[in-house]
């Protein structure tokens, strides 16, 4: 059974800084796509970054040159580095697999992949 439990998060003034992190279990894939998605009060998810097997990354426009996506060495913990925060970064931050190479990683994920259960994110201004 696949899980990815999610960490880190919190509340940060504008121009800090978060990390978060995913572990994934029983998610034993040699071909995958992983990444963030993101979804604001009121708002329709949106996906912020996705790396892939090839370790190709793909990131959100409003996201790029602030976040980074990563993974540790044993592959089964995925990581975004949230630098420069501005309050519209606000919102509930999650992370999801998929056992197969979806391109560009990141640009889309579905309710049918695997989702970790979610961490706020809090920027004040």
């Amino acid at each position: 059974q696949v899980q990815l439990v999610q960490s880190g998060g919190g509340s940060v003034k504008a121009g800090g800084s978060l990390r978060l992190s995913c572990v994934i279990s029983g998610f034993t894939y040699s071909s995958y796509c992983m990444g963030w998605s993101r979804q604001a009060p009121g708002k329709e998810r949106e996906e912020v970054a996705g790396i892939d097997s090839d370790g190709s990354t793909h990131y959100a426009e409003f996201v790029k040159g602030r976040f980074t996506i990563s993974q540790g060495n044993a592959k089964n913990t995925l990581y975004l580095e949230m630098t420069n925060l501005i309050p519209e970064d606000t919102g509930m931050y999650y992370c999801a697999a998929v056992p197969y190479l979806r391109g560009p990683c990141g640009v889309s994920f579905y309710p049918d992949d695997e989702w970790g259960q979610g961490t706020q994110v809090t920027v004040s201004s």
